[in-house]
């Protein structure tokens, strides 16, 4: 018998760390890798999995992933088992408040759970850069016997405040779980990880309703999983580890290992972009038996124009999405994204440079993410000085200079130096 699986994306997070590009955004909406949004990574992982009835539930800033999903995600079927919808806020809780932890998210849409009657929840996020078959860890959900399932993976332990950390037993029980704390127990016989929550869950039905309706009477609670549901199940349920390092994926070589990465912050989003710019990229984009799905765009190719010294387009080691044109501009170690252009001169270096930008004759840009729609003037410099670029822009404390796209043009007097 084929188990029903439903399909629960949490993609309502605020991601302050990524600010400003969650300044008008979601921060599954976020742009990555030239023409995709961290979103579609688990999308792609469940459609991939083939489970296809999934819910994405959406609040703050949820303009821009509303319409990606409605333009990429949201197709018609004769099947009411297939959908990927996107559900906002419901208001059921007795405040009638927007969602108040991940819980209290599945919990004001318990009425999805009932009506679908499934055998398993998958409960995932939104926030996280990976390729992962969830048929794999349901298959151990199965064979457990568990009641709950949570993907987990070794990390840092410097991560620990910023993760659910999670203590199990050799045959994998989850026998306590520390949420965001910097003290967390590391992993037996290896002082610097622990053992993180990916915040991927597998539930039995039963059970998920039967503690959502719990949690949600529990004054005290503050309805999320990590905080409140999971260490109450800790050492009291059949709850166990699913160990993502052994998922294996269709068309990945047998000894390639699991790519999970948290982008959520600057330094770490442009780190994991930059990663896809390698001649053997630990995340594969390429390959075709586990498709990275997206919108799809009716952009033309990518074109590079003029061969004359010191007006020559040309790419190294960059990645240059659909609809980009190199007049004459020179781009270096970068991810170029739709539509950009690089006129004559300019030179481009470390960089993210997201859908629609325009950089202008002799213009040089370095170490820097420029957000959609901005157009830097001929002659202008950012990355150049990093004082100077404080005063105008976000810089971080590695020094990279993010450039707002809600400007229509930036400032030419502020810029040249």
């Amino acid at each position: 018998m084929r188990l029903r699986v439903l399909g629960m994306v949490v993609a309502g997070g605020k991601g302050t760390r990524l600010y400003p590009l969650t300044k008008e955004r979601a921060k599954p909406a976020v742009p990555f890798g030239g023409k995709y949004r961290i979103i579609d990574f688990v999308l792609s992982n469940f459609i991939n999995s083939g489970i296809y009835s999934v819910y994405v539930l959406t609040q703050f800033k949820s303009q821009s992933l509303l319409q990606h999903l409605s333009e990429g995600w949201q197709f018609g079927s004769l099947l009411k088992t297939q959908f990927v919808i996107p559900v906002p806020a419901q208001m059921r809780s007795a405040g009638e408040t927007w969602y108040q932890g991940t819980a209290d998210a599945i919990y004001q849409n318990i009425n999805l759970v009932e009506q679908a009657d499934p055998h398993v929840v998958a409960i995932f996020g939104a926030d996280h850069i990976y390729r992962m078959d969830i048929n794999s860890m349901i298959e151990y959900h199965e064979h457990k016997s568990a009641s709950v399932t949570v993907a987990a993976i070794p990390v840092e332990k410097k991560f620990a405040s910023e993760l659910g950390v999670i203590e199990a037993a050799p045959d994998g029980r989850i026998i306590a779980f520390h949420e965001k704390r910097a003290d967390a127990p590391t992993i037996p016989g290896d002082p610097d990880r622990v053992y993180a929550s990916m915040g991927n869950y597998i539930f039995s039905t039963r059970t998920l309703l039967r503690e959502l309706y719990e949690d949600a009477a529990n004054e005290g609670s503050s309805h999320d999983f990590g905080h409140d549901i999971l260490p109450k199940l800790a050492g009291n349920a059949e709850m166990f580890a699913y160990d993502f390092q052994s998922n294996r994926i269709p068309g990945e070589a047998p000894d390639s290992s699991a790519y999970w990465r948290d982008v959520g912050t600057i330094d770490a989003y442009y780190d994991a972009n930059m990663d896809l710019r390698s001649v053997k990229p630990a995340l594969n984009l390429y390959n075709r038996k586990w498709p990275l799905r997206t919108a799809s765009y009716p952009e033309p190719p990518a074109k590079f124009t003029f061969d004359d010294e010191n007006r020559r387009g040309e790419a190294i080691d960059s990645i240059c999405s659909g609809g980009c044109i190199l007049s004459g501009g020179a781009v270096r170690n970068s991810v170029l994204f739709r539509g950009v252009k690089v006129h004559a001169g300019a030179q481009v270096e470390d960089c993210l440079i997201l859908d629609n930008c325009d950089i202008g004759r002799r213009a040089r840009v370095r170490r820097a993410i420029l957000d959609k729609n901005v157009r830097v003037p001929a002659d202008a410099c950012i990355g150049y000085d990093l004082e100077h670029d404080r005063r105008f822009h976000y810089v971080t404390e590695s020094g990279i200079v993010v450039v707002e796209g809600n400007r229509s043009q930036v400032d030419v007097s502020t810029l040249v130096v």
